[in-house]
């Protein structure tokens, strides 16, 4: 009888080892499972602090190209003055020339001949000097308008040339961040697989072990009820749990930023789409905020200033305020954010936008990078 219980138990041993080593030759120890974790996790926090750097450059730099487009705006109004004035001299100029043509410039000697006493002729040649010395201060203020309209254009043109540099450095930030942000998704996704693959191991082998118990412990079971004559036999139930898999969602949350106050009243949202539209062909202005031209901030905070909403100016405090929604609870009226870029979602997966120079404002999707979602309705 020891002999066949002794059999029985080096039986269910090895029944025991053969569950419990193949899944260790199969899958990575949980050691490997934590460091390769831990290095992820290391990787995220370099991506993120990397982001943020760039996110902070790109909204100096676009609020340094408000303010230069908001002072070329100036500069241009200065020249259109400028012009009205130098035409207005010119016609002055035109009718003194004309004047003197019909005279002859015989004039002033016949006028000096005319004197009746020396004290008449003094009169009239201080007259004579007057004139010439109006001619003399008209023709020199022209002089120096044209001057001035040639200096007000090199002055535009300069700060245009400057505009022109700092958009391309711009430009080359949002590809870099864009960039930044495909790497940092995919890092992410990399992670939640592995912690996945953690969880579904650790799950296997938890459930092998249980099960490989629950056969040792029914093996001892039907040894015992054999050398019980007459005896029951005894039935051990084994509630086995096996940890659910958990789930690492990359989903924001919805929290909200200090100054969001909106009722989130949808129809207050749809009146934000109905301004934003109101700008639609209108082209993009640096700093500009009129039906003249907009920028992607201008236009969004132009349509929330329709509604009575007073909203940021800069891409960067637009993405940062109000109320975060997920892109399932986007509606109509929320800004679309991007990196040193918004919108007016319209719904279905479009949104109105001012793009960039040389474009208008138009509809386009919002699927072209990341992005996310705020509401101050």
């Amino acid at each position: 009888m020891k002999k066949r219980r002794l059999g029985r138990a080096v039986i269910t041993s090895l029944l025991v080892s053969s569950l419990c080593v193949v899944p260790v030759f199969a899958e990575p120890s949980v050691d490997d499972l934590e460091q390769s974790k831990q290095a992820a996790q290391n990787e995220v926090t370099s991506l993120q602090e990397e982001l943020q750097g760039l996110v902070e450059k790109i909204n100096e730099l676009e609020q340094n190209l408000i303010t230069k487009g908001e002072e070329i705006s100036q500069a241009e109004e200065d020249l259109a003055a400028a012009e009205e004035k130098e035409k207005q001299q010119y016609e002055d100029m035109k009718l003194r020339i004309k004047y003197m043509y019909e005279n002859g410039e015989t004039s002033a000697l016949e006028t000096l001949l005319s004197s009746t006493d020396f004290s008449d002729l003094l009169n009239k040649a201080e007259y004579v000097q007057n004139v010439h010395k109006y001619d003399r201060d008209k023709l020199e203020e022209y002089v120096a308008t044209k001057q001035e309209i040639a200096d007000l254009k090199d002055t535009l043109e300069t700060e245009m040339a400057n505009m022109e540099s700092l958009q391309a450095e711009y430009s080359s930030q949002e590809e870099s961040l864009n960039a930044t942000l495909t790497a940092k998704q995919d890092e992410v996704a990399n992670l939640d697989e592995q912690l996945q693959a953690a969880v579904e191991a650790a799950a296997q082998k938890a459930a092998e072990e249980a099960a490989a118990q629950a056969a040792s412990e029914q093996a001892s079971a039907q040894d015992d009820a054999g050398t019980s004559a007459g005896g029951g036999s005894g039935s051990t139930g084994g509630d086995t749990t096996t940890g659910g898999g958990t789930s690492t969602g990359g989903g924001s949350s919805s929290s909200g930023g200090g100054n969001y106050q909106g009722s989130g009243d949808s129809s207050v949202g749809s009146a934000i789409v109905s301004a934003a539209a109101s700008y639609l062909g209108v082209p993009y202005v640096w700093g500009g905020t009129s039906y003249s031209g907009v920028d992607c901030s201008g236009l969004v905070y132009l349509a929330h200033q329709a509604v009575g909403i007073s909203v940021a100016r800069q891409s960067g405090s637009l993405g940062a305020g109000g109320k975060a929604v997920s892109a399932s609870e986007a509606m109509p009226g929320d800004v679309v954010c991007y990196a040193g870029h918004v919108g007016i979602y319209v719904g279905g997966g479009q949104m109105i936008h001012a793009p960039q120079p040389g474009q208008v404002v138009c509809y386009t999707s919002v699927n072209y990078a990341s992005h996310w979602f705020r509401r101050y309705w």
